[in-house]
């Protein structure tokens, strides 16, 4: 059996990493009828169908999938030793977007491990809440704050959150008031949490439609820096304060304080997007640190 030419190989493997014959050929410094040609010649040397039109866009084949998983891998450890041998730094670039909250609060300070665990990727950390358009937008992966329901994408839980009311202790001290308390202090209302003090007051049979003092905030990073300032009480995600409640800035007032457990931050992106080396490569380093993170808030669970 005749090899298929390795050029055909690897311009199968950039349009399937990037699932756009314009994308590959922009890649590869091509025209699009060479990136067609290429895989019609591949095509016949394998003989299968590797490649579809759908409407205006192409998809593997189921066949052509198994195809992609198959050589994935090594051409990429091919790219990585060519890399080292010729000292050339590689091009790609991953492309994240998350919201300001998630991106200031946990992933920024962990970030560094992942850029120095990746030498030959280059990375963009978009932070926004605005929802990504993957057909339109040149973002690789989201991590998107919802409710876990977009179809016809791959969506991936971060990782279970507890939220519990927290102040600064130069407002309350740790464990010194009640939940009922709280209703005759300021409140600070992140105004896009999925969990509302309303919610929270009424898992406790407690008025949820109190005329509290409100301070009202549309980032749940702004919620938890005016809690630290001693503005008022913040409802929050221990995935957005853990460093404030380690460091003594944010405590819990209520002794007993009952906690509400969500999820509410998401990976999110097409699934053809994880075919994509980088992509890979960050879900399985995220995957990792959500896990080291739940171990190290332990200590901190067990004291609310």
């Amino acid at each position: 059996m005749h090899l298929p030419p390795l050029r055909s190989i690897g311009v199968f493997y950039q349009l399937g990493r990037l699932n756009s014959v314009t994308k590959a050929a922009e890649y590869l410094g091509v025209t699009p009828s060479a990136i067609s040609q290429q895989i019609r010649t591949l095509e016949q040397q394998l003989g299968t169908t590797l490649v579809r039109k759908v409407g205006r866009e192409i998809r593997l084949t189921e066949t052509g999938e198994r195809y992609f998983e198959m050589i994935a891998e090594n051409i990429e450890h091919i790219w990585e030793a060519t890399r080292q041998i010729t000292g050339a730094r590689t091009t790609e670039l991953l492309n994240i977007r998350a919201t300001p909250s998630i991106s200031t609060k946990w992933l920024l300070p962990r970030l560094p491990g992942f850029v120095d665990e990746n030498p030959g990727l280059d990375m963009r950390l978009d932070g926004s809440n605005e929802p990504v358009d993957f057909t339109r937008d040149t973002v690789d992966i989201e991590i998107r704050h919802g409710e876990g329901r977009w179809p016809g994408m791959h969506v991936q839980p971060l990782a279970e959150e507890i939220f519990v009311p927290v102040c600064s202790p130069k407002l309350a001290a740790a464990g010194s008031l009640t939940s009922a308390d709280l209703q005759s202090m300021r409140l600070i209302h992140s105004v896009k949490s999925q969990l509302q003090w309303s919610v929270w007051f009424s898992a406790q049979s407690l008025p949820a439609d109190g005329n509290w003092q409100k301070v009202y905030f549309d980032r749940s990073h702004m919620a938890v820096d005016a809690a630290v300032s001693g503005m008022g009480v913040a409802l929050e995600s221990l995935l957005m304060m853990q460093a404030e409640l380690e460091s003594g800035r944010l405590v819990v007032p209520v002794a007993g304080a009952p906690s509400i457990t969500l999820t509410t931050q998401w990976l999110v992106c097409p699934p053809h997007h994880l075919r994509r080396g980088r992509v890979k490569r960050f879900m399985n380093w995220i995957d990792r640190e959500a896990k080291l993170w739940l171990e190290s808030s332990v200590e901190i669970r067990k004291n609310i």
